[in-house]
């Protein structure tokens, strides 16, 4: 499977409304450079009308130029390796690479190797989501991690008391790449495979649910994770702007799920609800 890189050169203060746009769009991975941003979405996926209406779209704002390029299937280590530094989650959590040493001053301590999942704790929604599961009372609990890309969450939730947490994505690459995080950070209650919330038993029931997707597929599924969850069960979702929390929130609310807190950072917002 082949990935499309979209190489967008422009101001840093368009650099996550831009994120927001693409995500939209099908684009699923983002790194932010020297000169802009860098997306990646996978090459069957890709439009360029779409794109190219995106770019006019805000032309009349900022300047903004870009180049596409394919790219095959690779290993991300290398290119994560020049800049990966350890991130620091409410001084509980630490995310490091393998190759970092371990800090003993934080209770959880997480390795993620990335590969191409770019689930390490360095955007803000994912060390949101992160935070709001450290209020959460994970022991002895089932736990769905939906669309788990690096498996972090998964982890997190593992590491906080879990007995058995089942999570999934769509790409092969991220489903290989959390089960080998899961084994480096001796997490066998973690169970990882390909596919979507369609594959999950819909006879099974869980305690918490975390989703840290798009809009679009929060839209979409809310209703269907609501369905899964026990009664006075959890969902916590991020993966979209601050200005689409308000339709998210509707849809929450519309399946019978109750707003409980709200965290927002650049601009990014996780929510938490419960049955």
């Amino acid at each position: 499977m082949n990935y499309l890189e979209l190489q967008l050169r422009l101001s840093p203060d368009y650099s996550d409304i831009l994120t927001a746009e693409l995500a939209e769009l099908g684009f699923d991975s983002f790194v932010e450079t020297e000169d802009g941003l860098n997306a990646y979405i996978i090459e069957s996926d890709y439009s360029e009308e779409s794109v190219h209406e995106l770019i006019a779209k805000y032309a009349d704002q900022t300047a903004i130029a870009y180049e596409v390029s394919s790219l095959e299937k690779r290993n991300w280590n290398a290119e994560w390796e020049r800049d990966y530094e350890p991130i620091e989650v409410a001084s509980q959590v630490r995310v490091r690479a393998s190759f970092h040493e371990k800090d003993a001053r934080f209770r959880y301590d997480i390795v993620i190797n990335p590969k191409m999942s770019f689930g390490t704790g360095h955007h803000e929604t994912t060390a949101m989501m992160l935070e709001q599961q450290l209020a959460l009372d994970f022991a002895g609990k089932t736990v769905l991690d939906v669309g788990s890309g690096t498996g972090i969450l998964a982890i997190l939730a593992a590491k906080m008391g879990a007995k058995a947490v089942l999570a999934f994505d769509i790409e092969e690459w991220a489903v290989e790449n959390a089960r080998e995080n899961a084994d480096l950070n001796d997490c066998p209650q973690i169970t990882v495979f390909q596919g979507t919330i369609e594959d999950v038993n819909s006879a099974d029931k869980y305690d918490i649910i975390v989703a840290n997707i798009n809009r679009n597929v929060l839209l979409a599924e809310i209703p269907t994770y609501t369905d899964f969850l026990v009664s006075n069960g959890y969902l916590l979702v991020s993966g979209f702007y601050e200005n689409d929390a308000i339709d998210i929130q509707q849809k929450a609310t519309e399946t019978g799920l109750s707003f409980v807190t709200s965290m927002t950072n650049q601009e990014w917002t996780s929510l938490l609800f419960q049955k």
